[in-house]
């Protein structure tokens, strides 16, 4: 009886431990890609007894108003980043890199793009003044009492949105706005660190450092336009002593979407934490239908496909052309594509609307992965060492896969080239025949998994750091406060030039006094 009444009591404690660890959590999220990698994390979050609450857009899409684990608050808003919104500058950039617009459609894209860009973040500011300017959903927020806010600041609310319920905060991130992370918080040598968008390496030629000097003006550029979006809802509900830049880069944590295996060497900060491919995991076993398909391949093995969420369809050539190059391959393939069946399809190749991308990942009849070259995908790739070919289109894609190119573990190709002189079998079959490309691709995952503490385990211990310590502040370094003219001593250098130069005027005029004084000539006294 006495074991019984000690077990009982051992079982509450453990029960009532738990309990008291879970706390509140306040989620501002991001849609598409971003909103995929955040609903692993929150699932994980929830599954150790925390209590989420998503506040989302009436224009959301990915983030659904109910679930088993998170709960919602719902701001209307009159426009939003929708879905069109999305396929609309996707199709565009398409038709943009395919060489298909005349010059006055290429200039319209070009520059129209920043105006796009403006537009985007002003949709978002308009959702964060709903947000800030509702005093019910306010007050029930404060009531909460969340212990910290979770958000990608890939958009701007999220930080506004902490500051002004003064909670810790805590970043799931890899891109800051206009640019990477690192550029906004570590000392970054665009000497060496290649700027999102330039398409170059750790290693530079003299005119590719030219060429990442005026990539890194334009990112500069970008930022500061929209700029005045989320200063205008500073001003209004923090107080125009906020400076909104300052404001976005004060995070406890930055969880990272990226490790260095993957990512070229560079500097960073102590308050910074490496989580890429937190998201992966081993794979589940398949369906019968698509376990019988693979396994139909034989020795030859089996190559997937998906260009992400948003390219649903491609042009009807460019379809075509790759389903043809499919046809000659003795490899069964699997393509997850929602546009018109191309009319080259041929009996080895599966066109679904949805595959379970990690699950077939991870199997070991899986050969080549033909990516769009996504951060989710790429990490995905990259853990269960599968080779990949590249087929990227805007964004970061180009970025990530030049990281793995860089490794020996990637074949790039472009939209413009992809359907001309067989290019995409080409690829295909110099990824499928040479082996050095499955062998960097599985070192690298074998460097990846070689870790103290899986990603997943240390961002949730991060998360829950903050929680229990309300915040990191020992981890932010001084150089978040400071004036960009102390941070690069630019008034030092000044204040040195200056005693320099009175230092030698001073000797100058001294000389010149002495020299005066030496050469008077010598007046008789009478």
């Amino acid at each position: 009886m006495r074991l019984i009444y000690c077990c009982s009591a051992l079982l509450l404690l453990i029960l009532l431990s738990r309990t008291c660890q879970g706390g509140n959590i306040l989620v501002i999220p991001t849609e598409g890609s971003h909103w995929i990698n955040m609903d692993i994390l929150l699932q994980a979050l929830h599954s150790r007894g925390h209590n989420l609450t998503i506040v989302r857009s009436s224009k959301s899409w990915y983030i659904k108003d109910n679930s088993t684990y998170y709960s919602t608050y719902t701001v209307p808003v009159e426009r939003g980043l929708d879905k069109e919104f999305i396929t609309r500058i996707v199709s565009e950039v398409m038709e943009f890199e395919r060489g298909a617009l005349p010059l006055t459609s290429f200039l319209h894209l070009t520059v129209g793009m920043f105006r796009t860009f403006v537009d985007a973040h002003a949709a978002v500011g308009e959702y964060a003044s709903a947000m800030l300017g509702d005093r019910a959903l306010m007050r029930k927020l404060n009531d909460t009492k969340f212990d910290v806010v979770l958000t990608d600041p890939c958009w701007g609310s999220g930080p506004i949105l902490a500051k002004y319920l003064n909670l810790p905060l805590v970043y799931n991130v890899r891109w800051l706005i206009a640019e990477e992370v690192h550029l906004a918080i570590a000392p970054s040598p665009i000497s060496y660190i290649p700027i999102t968008g330039s398409g170059l390496t750790d290693k530079m030629t003299f005119f590719q450092r030219v060429k990442n000097v005026i990539s890194y003006l334009k990112n500069k550029a970008r930022k500061y336009l929209i700029r005045d979006v989320y200063q205008k809802i500073c001003d209004k509900y923090l107080g125009p002593d906020k400076n909104f830049f300052q404001l976005m880069i004060d995070a406890d944590i930055w969880l990272m979407r990226v490790d260095f295996v993957f990512e070229f060497p560079r500097p960073t900060m102590p308050n910074v934490v490496y989580i890429g491919g937190f998201q992966c995991k081993p794979p589940k076993p398949l369906s019968q239908h698509l376990e019988e398909f693979v396994q139909s391949s034989g020795e030859h093995g089996v190559i997937i496909m998906s260009l992400g969420t948003f390219v649903n369809e491609l042009p009807a050539d460019m379809a075509n052309e790759i389903a043809a190059a499919f046809a000659k391959l003795p490899q069964k393939v699997i393509w997850s594509y929602k546009g018109r069946k191309p009319d080259t399809l041929a009996n080895n190749t599966l066109i679904v609307n949805w595959m379970p991308q990690n699950d077939l990942l991870g199997h070991p009849k899986v050969k080549v992965f033909v990516a769009h070259g996504g951060t989710n995908g790429v990490q995905e790739a990259l853990y269960h060492g599968v080779p990949v070919v590249g087929l990227p289109l805007g964004f970061d894609q180009y970025d990530n896969l030049i990281r793995l190119k860089e490794k020996g573990a990637a074949k790039i190709l472009s939209y413009a080239t992809v359907d001309k002189d067989n290019n995409f079998l080409k690829a295909i079959q110099e990824v499928l025949t040479e082996s050095s490309y499955r062998m960097n691709m599985q070192r690298l995952s074998r460097l990846h998994r070689d870790q103290p503490i899986t990603p997943m385990d240390n961002a949730l211990f991060w998360i829950e750091f903050v929680m229990r310590h309300k915040g990191a502040a020992h981890l932010k370094p001084a150089s978040l406060r400071m004036s960009w003219y102390s941070y690069h001593s630019v008034d030092v250098a000044l204040f040195l030039g200056g005693a320099v130069l009175l230092m030698l005027l001073s000797t100058f005029f001294l000389i010149r006094c002495l020299c005066n004084a030496m050469c008077k000539p010598k007046v008789k006294c009478e």
